[in-house]
């Protein structure tokens, strides 16, 4: 069996086999003199630093220089000339650069041709540059050396504020790490880090997961995906075979293996569950620190076991709701899927009220649990054709005050609304409901929801004593009864997502 948690955002291209694109260096060249262009394009126009060629820029002007550098090319750097249109033009547009521009990462090489109108010290000390040269003494050899440590210091930068900003989103992620919902953030900012510390950002990453139960049934997860696999695989079968087959192998063998092409790593977060980290390589790694990468890893599969362990931990609260509250209903005789349909509407009401996302969840999970009460009502009076006497009648509306009681036993916060919603659900807005009276907001919020919820559901549905209702005498009877049984808001915000409301009953008809 396979799931898949979630898609994380996919990184690269999914043409495999397209040419690779040319990529360069670009270098500004800022200066007055077109001779001091014409020798900088001689000097560096072949040249081929990190496996990239350069590509030079010309500005004559610090105006020109802006508008370039507001551009979206990636400079490097930038050789800047002190004196252009006044004596301080390049002094100037180093403090624009660093300063407006918020630009660090380029690396800023100033050239003089009058030393004295900017004396070395001081320019050094006050202005945020890489290096300062008199156009006399950066001959050809210089420059090109400049050009090397000006890219190399380029680069660094690069991935420097590359890893800051993955691990920023990885640390921001990681503030709600608890949360179930936080699971596809947390795993992709974690991976996004992962590659780009270990410089690999155009490989492709998978993170599966199995788990054995008790009875050795295996299921397979595949958490996270990126890289070239950014797009999460819709089955098994597309899943590229030759990959699949590393993984399984890994998972049978319960190893490590690392070559020019793949690394697998193997990660035991528990007796029944664990995990492989699979990373292919695009090129062989130069700088893949294995050591570091696995303790990176580890920490990963085990956060995210926890995650997983939480997520399945609510989805079986969450089903044995259901399968109680499909329990009554059953044993009522009445309808199948009650508790799917109202526990699905009372989530699409309030979320049209705009309620908190932590609310409307305990809403939609506690909603199951609303006739809770109705075990302790005999099965005659249940099951009574036609109309229950007054001593049934008081009986059966007993259910309502049980089902609380049932449930207050309990200081879970889901089980605390779900006493509010089987006490509540039958007090009406004018105060004519049971057990207690209430009216108006002393009802609470639930319970006014799930009040209109639960009477839309059993008016559609066939019971021992009437047939389901057409969807035109629902709305009329729901408008007719606003103020009087039901919160005018909410007779409103029915009227205004009706539509949605049957729609939910015709995806689940009993």
């Amino acid at each position: 069996m396979n799931k898949f948690v979630f898609q994380p955002v996919s990184q690269v291209s999914d043409a495999v086999n397209d040419q690779p694109v040319k990529r360069y260096w670009h270098i500004l060249v800022v200066d007055d003199d077109q001779a001091v262009h014409d020798v900088t394009h001689l000097i560096l126009a072949d040249l081929e630093v990190l496996g990239r060629k350069i590509q030079l820029h010309s500005a004559y002007s610090a105006a020109q220089a802006k508008s370039l550098l507001e551009s979206e090319i990636p400079f490097a750097m930038t050789f800047v000339d002190v004196v252009m249109e006044s004596d301080d033009a390049g002094l100037q547009l180093v403090t624009w650069i660093r300063e407006v521009l918020k630009n660090i990462s380029i690396r800023i090489i100033l050239r003089t041709g009058q030393a004295g109108l900017a004396p070395e010290e001081q320019v050094i000390s006050q202005y945020d540059i890489n290096d300062y040269k008199a156009k006399t003494e950066l001959t050809a050899t210089k420059m090109i050396t400049s050009v090397y440590a000006g890219i190399r210091g380029f680069r660094d930068i690069k991935t420097i504020l590359k890893s800051q900003n993955a691990f920023q989103r990885l640390i921001t992620s990681s503030t709600n790490v608890l949360k179930v919902t936080q699971l596809a953030d947390f795993a992709t900012a974690a991976l996004n880090n992962l590659l780009t510390l270990m410089k690999l950002e155009s490989s492709a990453v998978y993170i599966v997961r199995q788990e054995t139960d008790f009875y050795d049934d295996c299921q397979e997860t595949y958490l996270a995906c990126t890289g070239r696999f950014g797009e999460t695989p819709q089955s098994l079968d597309s899943i590229p075979d030759n990959v699949n087959d590393k993984i399984q192998q890994a998972f049978a063998n319960k190893d490590n293996k690392f070559n020019q092409e793949h690394f697998i790593g193997f990660y035991q977060a528990s007796a029944e569950a664990s995990s492989v980290l699979y990373i292919e390589f695009d090129y062989a790694p130069t700088h893949f620190k294995r050591g570091l990468m696995e303790m990176y890893a580890t920490n990963i599969a085990l956060t995210l076991e926890s995650l997983v362990q939480q997520q399945q931990t609510h989805k079986s609260q969450r089903e044995l709701l259901y399968i109680v509250g499909d329990a009554i209903e059953a044993r009522s005789k009445e309808t199948g899927l009650h508790v799917k349909r109202v526990s699905l509407m009372c989530e699409l009401l309030a979320v049209s009220l705009g309620l908190p996302h932590s609310f409307v969840q305990a809403l939609k999970v506690a909603a199951p649990l609303h006739d809770i009460g109705k075990v302790a009502i005999p099965d005659n009076i249940l099951h009574k054709q036609g109309t229950l006497n007054s001593g049934e009648w008081e009986l059966m509306k007993s259910h309502a005050a049980v089902g609380g009681t049932l449930l207050d036993k309990s200081n879970l916060p889901v089980a605390k609304l779900g006493s509010r919603l089987a006490r509540y659900h039958h007090e009406n807005w004018d105060g004519s409901g049971y057990p207690e009276g209430l009216s108006d907001t002393n009802i609470p919020l639930e319970a006014r929801i799930m009040s209109i919820i639960d009477v839309i559901d059993a008016l559609g549905s066939n019971r021992s004593y009437k047939d389901a209702w057409s969807c035109e005498q629902i709305l009329a009877y729901i408008k007719d009864q606003k103020g009087k049984k039901f919160e005018p808001l909410l007779v409103d915000k029915t009227v205004e997502n009706f539509d949605a409301l049957m729609k939910i009953r015709q995806e689940y008809p009993d």
